[in-house]
């Protein structure tokens, strides 16, 4: 995390749909999402392409579990790197 420059992690937060990806995820209250339980109305390329800019931008994390895909949020890491971010990006909508 601490290569993660806070210009990309806002980069990746400006698109609506990612930020709805986010919201929801730490809506999960720290529980892991596949993919397809994040409620979106884009085709399954353009939600895997949302999914990859978050990972990339080191926002969330995805690990296997069996032949599901479970996302969460980087909670702890992001809230060190960048106090506040994931509060405010929560409260808004």
């Amino acid at each position: 995390m601490r290569d993660v420059e806070l210009h990309v992690v806002m980069q990746a937060m400006s698109d609506s749909c990612r930020l709805a990806i986010v919201r929801q995820l730490l809506q999960s209250k720290g529980r892991a999402l596949a993919c397809n339980e994040v409620k979106l109305e884009v085709s399954k390329a353009t939600r895997s392409h949302h999914f990859e800019v978050l990972r990339t931008a080191g926002i969330i994390f995805t690990e296997m579990e069996g032949t599901k895909c479970m996302t969460s949020v980087r909670r702890a890491e992001l809230d060190k790197r960048f106090p506040g971010l994931l509060k405010l990006i929560s409260s808004r909508k």
